[in-house]
């Protein structure tokens, strides 16, 4: 089994490399699955979280509004870190816990993180191999404009309250550079993935 950590920026085209990741055989743990997962009205994150924010930040369902949250947190470092905080150790370990999971089934298997926080965190550290994305701030900005309908500023805040992409390139293996072509970073990928997946069967 190879652990892999898969990261980058916002919108620096992580969804992209994953689906050809998958396609080709990885099992893909998704990090926003899980916290959308734990922030689900009744778990434990999301009583922490609309206690700390108050109702402000819940929808007319009693829900979790993840973007009037992220209006906060990418604004103040200091509501950020305790965000962090709450749900990144819940994060991690049901990512353990599906590691264990898929290392029964199949030990030979390329499990592939896709954490957008994994080297701010600093669980890379326990990743046999970590993947980034890179793209162009202006790549990024015009996607999260597009994707998510930011403003300029919103989309800006939410970059920049990440690690620079230069110091996530610095401590990656591989690094899946996503400012030319879809098809450019597909092929990219899949180069990529081969190595990982001849990695993989050489240490069972």
């Amino acid at each position: 089994m190879l652990l892999v950590g898969l990261t980058g920026g916002i919108a620096s085209g992580k969804s992209l490399v994953t689906r050809v990741f998958r396609d080709l055989g990885a099992h893909i743990v998704d990090a926003d699955k899980i916290v959308h997962e734990l922030l689900a009205v009744g778990q434990g994150a999301y009583r922490e979280v609309a206690a700390r924010f108050g109702a402000t930040v819940l929808a007319p369902d009693g829900s979790l509004d993840r973007r009037k949250i992220g209006d906060i947190v990418f604004n103040d470092p200091d509501q950020r870190a305790w965000l962090n905080a709450c749900i990144h150790p819940r994060v991690f370990e049901a990512y353990q816990h599906q590691v264990r999971h898929i290392r029964d089934r199949d030990p030979n298997a390329v499990v592939v993180l896709d954490a957008a926080l994994l080297i701010e965190t600093g669980y890379h550290t326990k990743m046999d191999r970590v993947v980034v994305v890179s793209a162009d701030e202006e790549q990024q900005l015009d996607r999260l404009m597009a994707r998510d309908r930011f403003t300029r500023d919103q989309a800006l805040a939410r970059i920049r309250s990440q690690m620079p992409l230069s110091g996530k390139r610095a401590v990656a293996n591989f690094v899946i550079d996503n400012r030319g072509t879809r098809e450019a970073t597909e092929h990219q990928a899949r180069e990529v993935f081969e190595r990982l997946r001849i990695e993989a069967m050489q240490r069972t």
